[in-house]
């Protein structure tokens, strides 16, 4: 059994992290309150958007819209979207994996290319093949340091330029998306090429459009803009699901610092009754030895 000075120590230094876990905590849960208004209120609008953008998408034919032109698949590029910092579970592990998981089995045979939105995955795969970040700048995780439409949509434009030249012939997002506090779900989403609704093929669409102005501008300004918010949402998606992660994962960490500090309490004060009982055994022996 550890003496009662390194028991102390270990019980002192218990308490100083479960103070900056439970400080965390309450830091990462006031950013989950502005984090998660900000993403109900931009969800409805988002997927409504997308919802039309897929039905005009599917009244036109491939010739007329370069971003649903559907090619065979050689290169893919996967925008991967973490977070840059960590203590948040297993938040940007589940990220990388599913993206590992992807190049092995669903794009295996095909060039793939990984641009990283957000530290961690930037990290993670700056030592691989798959790195890319050619058109983005040096550092494009840092869309995080100053999270706005007019940042995401930059790098939603260098996207969908590099589509429409042919260098990708498909585009997917890899992220979390906020469910709640404590869940969240992982999304693999086609970014490009704009793809028609379920049970849906192009050119078929059942809804009797009335394009208005005609259809080069709808292409020109509609499916653009409906791209950036695309990406912008998924961005405010997982902004949300990681202060959830760290939350909870703080939270848990606290709780487990406390029944940590609970179980050395119990062995210390074990410890000082074995050493009281010890002491007085040796008062007592050296009383009895006197009296010889």
């Amino acid at each position: 059994m550890a003496n009662l000075k390194e028991i102390r120590s270990r019980i002192t230094s218990v308490n100083s992290t479960m103070q900056i876990t439970s400080a965390m905590k309450m830091v990462s849960a006031a950013k989950l309150k502005r984090a998660q208004d900000t993403i109900t209120r931009m969800r409805p609008y988002a997927d409504k958007l997308q919802e039309i953008l897929s039905n005009v998408s599917s009244s036109l034919s491939g010739n007329e819209n370069k971003f649903s032109r559907q090619r065979e698949v050689k290169n893919v590029l996967i925008v991967a979207i973490t977070s840059n910092r960590g203590l948040c579970g297993g938040f940007n592990n589940n990220v990388i994996k599913e993206i590992r998981y992807s190049i092995r089995e669903q794009y295996a045979g095909t060039d793939v290319k990984v641009v990283s939105l957000g530290k961690k995955a930037f990290d993670f795969f700056k030592r691989s093949s798959y790195h890319t970040n050619t058109g983005f700048g040096d550092t494009p995780y840092s869309i995080f340091d100053n999270l706005t439409f007019d940042n995401s949509s930059a790098i939603a434009k260098e996207i969908m330029e590099q589509f429409s030249s042919g260098k990708w012939d498909k585009v997917v997002l890899v992220y979390n998306r906020f469910k709640n506090a404590a869940v969240q779900q992982m999304m693999h989403e086609q970014f490009l090429p704009v793809l028609p609704p379920v049970n849906q093929e192009a050119g078929s669409s059942k809804t009797d459009y009335i394009f208005e102005p005609d259809k080069e501008q709808i292409l020109e300004n509609l499916i653009p803009g409906s791209l950036k918010i695309q990406l912008f949402k998924a961005l405010l998606d997982s902004n949300a699901a990681e202060h959830g992660a760290r939350m909870t994962a703080m939270h848990k960490a606290t709780d487990n610092a406390h029944d940590l500090v609970k179980e050395l309490k119990l062995n210390y004060n074990k410890a000082r009754q074995a050493s009281i009982t010890g002491e007085i055994l040796e008062i007592v022996a050296g009383a009895e030895a006197l009296k010889g």
